[in-house]
């Protein structure tokens, strides 16, 4: 499997898991949604936010590099810039949940548009504190699903300390199954 398809699969996963992550907090009262649980953005709610505040900042960057199918990202330049990484986008998960749904297919639909060249090209950019930053793009990619990840796993723990299952999160489920080789 090459990186390319690497990163398609982790699109893919993403897009799943957030999908489960939505679900399993709709089952949520709002006060529930909306308490301060010590997470790093107190809620479930301010958590959702920030992964979708993070993907945006993360993809009009992405936007603006050489990459192949840098145009399934267009629509993101229509999203507005956030202006923090705590920004509370959205107060409530049902005008919240079809944005995060288009969000993570501009994701697919980019990721399965990359090419393995692009991996290697340097990526230069700017971070949320206007410092300039040029870095391999294939490990900055990287960091973009590993993030993702990151707070989906304290997501997952905010939804079960309020009784909600998410149910299995493993990457391991998203990889095709193969004929195992003979033995010689």
């Amino acid at each position: 499997m090459s990186r390319q398809q690497q990163f398609a699969l982790m699109g893919r996963y993403n897009r799943d898991m957030n999908q489960r992550l939505f679900a399993a907090a709709s089952k949520l009262e709002d006060s529930q949604l909306r308490s301060n649980m010590g997470a790093f953005f107190q809620s479930i709610l301010g958590t959702l936010n920030h992964l979708y505040v993070a993907d945006v900042m993360w993809l009009k960057r992405f936007a603006v590099g050489p990459f192949t199918g840098a145009a399934s990202l267009d629509s993101v330049a229509a999203i507005a810039k956030p202006t923090a990484i705590n920004q509370m986008i959205y107060s409530d998960l049902d005008t919240f949940l079809p944005a995060r749904k288009s969000l993570d297919i501009t994701v697919c639909n980019w990721t399965e548009a990359l090419q393995e060249v692009d991996l290697d090209r340097p990526f230069t950019y700017k971070n949320s504190k206007d410092a300039d930053f040029c870095k391999p793009f294939g490990l900055v990619l990287q960091h973009f699903f590993n993030h993702q990840t990151h707070h989906r796993g304290q997501l997952t723990t905010l939804l079960s300390q309020q009784g909600v299952d998410v149910g299995v999160t493993d990457l391991l489920l998203w990889i095709d199954e193969l004929a195992p080789e003979p033995l010689p």
